[in-house]
């Protein structure tokens, strides 16, 4: 049995079933892991062997980004996910902390480092006539080093309890773990197609697509995410099996519904954090069966949904997971439910999410052994999930600890874009929190008040976050309050759990809006009138 994405891979060396499939190009296994093979050649021969053998990936879902994931295992060394929705000084500082000495991109993404200051990094973009002449002149491939189980494939970045993203050191042994397990339980094979649209940097992508066709023997069809495309995508790849995190489903559900919809290859949708009447809705639309699930980035907690899970539950932990309290440090009550199914007592009953035996295959953020310690305490690892348990063992979201938004299936913090907002001249000050997505997840809400006398429309604010380079889209406000003051502290600062606890509501001020996946606000409401 293999232990390493490295040996999956070899498996494959003379295999002649599909292995790619994007816009009218294909790969087999064989001509795949070859092309793989040339290009860490490629780079090991450009490297400098005597530092960190890290190599960034800036692109998209693309045959490039999949050469290089094989690239890293084959070369044996490590491929470091680059988040391409971050911008600015943050992309810098990620590709810095990850000590990328080699950074991959495209003419897609080449412009997004402009006028970045990343010094000892040599940048190659793979869609010139350059990178062409350098594969072509790789010779024959010596690995940098033979990786083992517990070795780093990838440096896969999250966000810290600064703010600051840190890069999850992603063993090895993570793909052949749960590669064999998924293919087996959805009878993923050679003949099947997997529609991987999920970012390639990100590890549900990973977890829940790559390593499905890796183990499995099937082709991956790469692909940007489009809910107006993604039904005609799924028959033009015969695509019958997809990977989702967050809200595709939401988005897909939202276009218009044709008679059609279910004549599809598709079979199953596996992911995480859709809601009940979006997994249900899906699978009827569609014709398919969709598995929901919940990991960490980090994956030391793994919970999953089965039959029977109750609405609202995502599912059933494995047995080392648990839900304590941080400050006591002692496992939470169950739930405890009125007639209307109400919890009544949530602070007996919400708490963290734990990993009770450790860190399970987290082995540690990179460079960073401050962050690795917050998250293992006690023996335990703890995920920053706010959540509470029934008495079946059942598991529900409660939210997030701190200033933790999950946006699109992400962890964002709120310290950054209250910092960015701040650059506009006529916000005074500013909290950003998170609200509940009327899909799954959360949203991004922000409460500010102006300068004396300032003036702000919603066209100006616009304008202003469309100026910040380093504003992620994702990390756009999607409701806007503009106030006269916020609740504060005796020692002035913040109260944003008063805030929260009002919702999506102008209260005494003007509520703006932003409509999903737009970048224009309307007015919603003044005078305290509530929105949803």
């Amino acid at each position: 049995m293999a232990d390493t994405v490295t040996q999956l891979l070899h498996a494959r060396a003379d295999d002649d079933n599909l292995a790619i499939t994007y816009e009218g190009t294909t790969w087999t296994w064989r001509e795949y892991i070859h092309d793989a093979g040339r290009m860490a050649a490629a780079v090991l021969g450009v490297a400098d062997r005597s530092r960190p053998m890290h190599v960034g990936t800036l692109l998209g879902n693309t045959p490039d980004m999949l050469m290089a994931l094989a690239a890293g295992a084959l070369g044996g060394y490590v491929t470091v996910g680059v988040n391409n929705t971050r911008r600015g000084e943050g992309l810098a500082a990620d590709i810095l902390r990850a000590d990328c000495q080699i950074l991959l991109t495209d003419a897609e993404h080449r412009t997004l480092l402009d006028g970045l200051d990343l010094p000892g990094v040599s940048i190659f973009d793979t869609s010139t006539s350059a990178w062409t002449d350098l594969l072509a002149n790789a010779g024959e491939l010596t690995p940098h080093s033979v990786p083992t189980a517990t070795d780093t494939f990838m440096l896969i970045f999250t966000s810290g309890t600064s703010g600051n993203p840190k890069p999850v050191q992603f063993a090895h042994m993570m793909i052949p773990f749960a590669g064999p397990v998924l293919a087996d339980k959805y009878n993923i094979g050679p003949g099947d197609v997997c529609y991987l649209s999920m970012p390639l940097f990100h590890s549900a992508a990973l977890m829940g697509g790559y390593c499905v066709a890796l183990c499995g023997g099937a082709a991956i069809a790469p692909a940007k995410f489009s809910a107006s495309t993604f039904l005609s995508d799924i028959r033009r790849y015969n695509a019958t099996y997809m990977n989702y995190v967050g809200k595709p489903l939401a988005y897909i559900l939202a276009t218009p519904e044709q008679p059609d919809d279910a004549d599809n290859p598709l079979r199953v949708a596996f992911g995480n954090e859709a809601t009940d009447r979006d997994i249900n809705d899906f699978a009827r639309r569609f014709g398919c069966t969709v598995w929901d699930g919940f990991g960490s980035t980090e994956l030391a907690i793994i919970i999953t949904r089965e039959p029977g899970t109750p609405p609202g539950s995502i599912g059933r932990g494995f047995p080392n997971v648990a839900v304590y309290h941080p400050d006591t440090r002692t496992e939470c009550a169950r739930a405890e439910f009125d007639a209307t199914g109400a919890l009544t007592n949530a602070d007996a009953a919400i708490g963290e999410l734990v990993n009770v035996d450790g860190g399970g295959m987290f082995m540690g953020y990179y460079n960073d052994s401050e962050a690795t310690g917050e998250r293992l305490r006690d023996g335990m690892y703890w995920s920053g999930d706010l959540a509470y348990k029934d008495a079946d063992d059942w598991i529900y979201l409660a939210g997030r600890t701190g200033d933790w938004m999950r946006v699109d299936g992400e962890n964002i913090a709120a310290g950054p874009i209250e910092r960015i907002l701040l650059r506009i001249t006529e916000i005074n000050r500013v909290a950003v929190y998170a609200v509940p997505d009327e899909h799954v997840g959360d949203a991004v809400m922000a409460a500010i008040v102006l300068q004396d006398d300032a003036v702000l429309d919603p066209e100006r604010f616009a304008e202003q976050l469309a100026a910040q380079a380093d504003l992620s889209p994702k990390a756009w406000p999607r409701h806007v309050r503009i106030a006269d003051d916020l609740p504060t502290t005796a020692t002035n600062k913040i109260l944003k759990r008063a805030l929260k606890s009002e919702g999506i509501t102008a209260g005494d001020g003007t509520l703006w809006t932003m409509q999903a996946r737009s970048r224009t606000y309307r007015v919603a409401a003044t005078d305290a009138v509530t929105t949803v």
